[in-house]
């Protein structure tokens, strides 16, 4: 059995067949009118006529049979608009460039006139002579005239047979006025006019809506259209910054290579000139002992005795040489010189990664100024917003719900909901300090745990040389040398957000896989002044790419 075909597929499908070729006007023929079907209609026998040219057939006659097949129906059939074959037509109309033939005056004996109105009451269409009467005569000016249609029957009560004159609002259906004092009679009914100039209101409200989606639509494949030529323009630079980087990294291995094969060298040198020393002194003792030896050999046959035991004292004497089973070549290449290069090279190489990334992230600099409505009331922030310090006197400041009431903290002025932003901060003079981020829905009254889970991300110096990153349960850093000015880098959509020694140009930590819902704010706290140990202010700092 074919598989089903949903309605985009019947229409392609449709398309096709209708505009395939002209020899379908037989088969989309009205037997009856000889014309291209309108609003045709199936009979139960399978046959296909035009709805107005069979109804009229049957009205003319007193039973209901096919003008085709001639096959009788006990009951009249009920018509209902054949959408398939209606496709097929309009397809074909519009293929052929067919105009839907203009509605005719049914009064009209010999020329028929265009009809001027149609009259669903009579069922019929009347040009401008035969309207007369309806604009004339009491009765027929209570009908109420549309504008020229072929099929009046959809105007009809298929119940009633009456005009569908009213609308109803309960049901969302045409009724006519039998209809409202039977099924519909408790409804809110109202006139077709009345209800079609409401529906005509939400139309155009609609239609408004419709082309401000459109609109929409258009200036987002704008604007995806731009990120693909940003994002391409980024990739060749991104790119060509690889290719620099790696090309760096390879001379480094290079160089890391040729250092640590010129050493295994000297030291291979070193142990061949070690050795030639050796063998050399080795070679003199056993001259000497072979000489000894001769003078031994002769001796031991002499046959005079006192000769003998004159000379025995000088022979046996031990002879000036040295021990040598301790002494050997080692055949081994240290470990250690390898070791001392490969961590030389990774240094170098974490060094220009640092480098790199550091360069990378400061495109992202962004200009940030301190917001004093949010700043606690000791804290005092200089006139450009790009100081803050502990001043010891509380303040008078207005209160509101921005404000900071128990921690010496002052957020930044912008915050940021999406994207990558980075900022410098100088800590230099300090012995205590808390820098990061925070959400805009961080507690500003009363306690404040300082961890991802109360909505800050920060890096914490106390006591001049602890460091540590605040997480659920702080985190101490080892760092070589004392913090002299901060970055601060953030990811939103890759819930990053991470540390940098902008001295050294090294990482310091990162808090990684957060889920970022409210706006990012950059977080300063002094601290207090430390009875004056800690009275330098933390420094919002213009980014430097040259350094």
């Amino acid at each position: 059995m074919a598989e089903s075909l949903n309605p985009q597929e019947k229409r392609r499908n449709l398309s096709s067949l209708a505009s395939s070729t002209g020899s379908l006007t037989e088969e989309l023929q009205c037997y009856i009118c000889l014309d291209v079907f309108t609003d045709p209609v199936s009979t139960p026998c399978g046959h296909n006529f035009c709805k107005m040219c069979l109804k009229k057939c049957w009205d003319n006659s007193h039973d209901y049979s096919c003008p085709i097949c001639k096959e009788s129906f006990k009951q009249k059939p009920k018509l209902k608009v054949n959408t398939t074959i209606r496709e097929v037509v309009d397809h074909y109309k519009k293929k052929n460039h067919l105009e839907m033939p203009a509605v005719l005056c049914d009064i009209c004996t010999e020329t028929k006139q265009k009809a001027l109105k149609s009259c669903p009451t009579c069922q019929s269409s009347f040009c401008e002579a035969h309207l007369e009467r309806h604009l004339r005569v009491p009765g027929l000016k209570q009908h109420r005239l549309i504008d020229p249609v072929k099929s009046l029957q959809d105007h009809l009560c298929q119940k009633h047979d009456r005009p569908l004159e009213l609308f109803c609002r309960d049901d969302q259906t045409c009724v006519c006025v039998i209809c409202t004092v039977t099924k519909h009679k408790t409804h809110n009914n109202v006139p077709v006019e009345q209800e079609s100039e409401v529906k005509r209101s939400q139309l155009i409200k609609t239609q408004t809506d419709v082309q401000q989606m459109i609109q929409d639509r258009m200036k987002k494949i704008e604007q995806i259209q731009h990120s693909v030529k940003l994002r391409k323009k980024n990739t060749e630079k991104e790119k060509a910054d690889s290719v620099e980087l790696f090309t760096s990294l390879i001379c480094s291995i290079e160089r890391c290579q040729s250092e640590l094969l010129e050493v295994m060298e000297k030291k291979q040198k070193a142990a061949e000139n070690q050795a030639g020393e050796l063998i050399k002194e080795l070679e003199q003792e056993i001259t000497e002992l072979e000489r000894r030896n001769t003078e031994l050999e002769q001796l031991s046959h002499t046959e005079d005795h006192l000769h003998l035991l004159q000379i025995y004292p000088s022979l046996c004497s031990p002879l000036d040489t040295k021990i040598w089973a301790g002494i050997c070549i080692n055949t081994c290449v240290s470990v250690e010189t390898l070791r001392r290069a490969l961590t030389q090279l990774q240094k170098t190489l974490d060094e220009k990664l640092s480098q790199t990334v550091l360069k990378r992230l400061q495109q992202y600099a962004v200009d940030v100024t301190l917001d004093p409505d949010t700043a606690h009331p000791e804290l005092i922030l200089s006139e450009d917003g790009k100081k803050v310090r502990h001043g010891n006197i509380k303040q008078y400041c207005p209160d509101s719900h921005k404000r900071f009431d128990k921690y010496m903290i002052v957020l930044g002025n912008e915050g940021f909901s999406s994207g990558r932003f980075y900022f410098e901060v100088q800590v230099k003079g300090k012995t205590q300090w808390n820098l990061g981020v925070a959400r805009e829905s961080i507690n500003r009254k009363g306690t404040l745990n300082l961890c991802p889970e109360s909505g800050n991300w920060t890096l914490w110096q106390s006591n001049a040389k602890e460091y540590k990153a605040c997480e659920s349960s702080p985190v101490s850093l080892s760092l070589n040398v004392k913090l002299q000015k901060v970055g601060v880098f953030v990811d939103y959509e890759e819930g990053l957000v991470s540390f940098y020694d902008v001295e050294s140009r090294s990482h310091i930590y990162s808090f990684t896989g957060q889920s970022f819902t409210d706006k990012l704010y950059p977080y300063f706290s002094p601290w207090t002044n430390g009875a004056g140990k800690n009275s330098a202010p933390l420094i919002i700092s213009p980014v430097n790419y040259n350094e």
